[in-house]
C-alpha cells in the first residue's frame, strides 16, 4: 500500500519539531479528515533556510510533512511557491488515491507560511 520512501518518512520524519523565532509559521486542519500539519520556516537573503513541521493525522500526513521541509530548504522563496502536489508525492515514492490529500495539506500549509513572510 505505501512505498518504502513513505514509510520511511513516517517512521524517521525529517525536520521534526518547530523553530524558536520562526520567520512564518502555519497551521492547517483538513476538516474532512481532522489531520493537521504545523510548518515553521525560516529565510535568509530570499531563500528558505530551515523548515520544521509537526503534524497529527495519518502516516501518509506526516511522510508528507517531512518530505515538503527537505524539498523546501535551500530553495528561494518564488521556488518554493512553484512546489506541486506531484513533487512532495514523488518525494515519498507515491501516495495511494485516498491520500493525495496529504500532500496537498502540506502544500496549502506551506502556502500560508510563504504568504505571511514579509517580503
Amino acid at each position: 500500500m505505501y512505498s518504502a520512501q513513505l514509510l520511511d518518512h513516517f517512521q524517521n520524519p525529517r525536520n521534526a519539531g518547530e523553530i524558536a523565532g520562526a520567520d512564518a509559521v502555519a497551521e492547517i486542519e483538513n476538516p474532512a479528515c481532522g489531520d493537521v500539519l504545523r510548518l515553521s520556516l525560516k529565510s535568509s537573503a530570499g531563500r528558505i533556510t530551515q523548515a520544521q513541521f509537526k503534524a497529527k493525522g495519518c502516516v501518509a500526513a506526516i511522510a508528507c510533512g517531512s518530505a515538503l521541509t527537505e524539498l523546501m530548504v535551500g530553495k528561494t522563496l518564488d521556488e518554493a511557491r512553484n512546489l506541486r502536489r506531484e513533487d512532495v508525492s514523488a518525494a515519498v515514492g507515491g501516495v495511494p488515491q485516498a491520500s493525495t490529500h496529504a500532500a496537498q495539506l502540506a502544500l496549502d500549509a506551506l502556502s500560508v507560511a510563504l504568504s505571511s513572510l514579509k517580503r
